[in-house]
């Protein structure tokens, strides 16, 4: 993370944040509910990233549902 820019991508999409995003090409966004724990819910929204085959993604928001347990997460991919 060295001025601002992403790493370098690899196998599994990366999370970045917001000021890495720079020249990088939006290709889509993606949504989760996911049952279980916040570290579940960032996992199925990676999982989704390396499904769509981008290199990087950034979480807009994770947060517990009204439904204990229950987590919904909202993430931009990037390539």
């Amino acid at each position: 993370m060295l001025n601002g820019k992403p790493p370098a991508t690899e196998q599994q999409a990366v999370e970045i944040s917001r000021n890495m995003v720079g020249s990088l090409t939006r290709t889509g966004k993606v949504t989760v509910d996911e049952r279980g724990s916040l570290m579940d819910a960032k996992n199925a929204i990676q999982r989704q990233a390396d499904e769509r085959q981008a290199h990087y993604y950034q979480i807009l928001m994770i947060d517990e549902t009204v439904i204990p347990g229950v987590w919904h997460g909202e993430a931009i991919l990037y390539r």
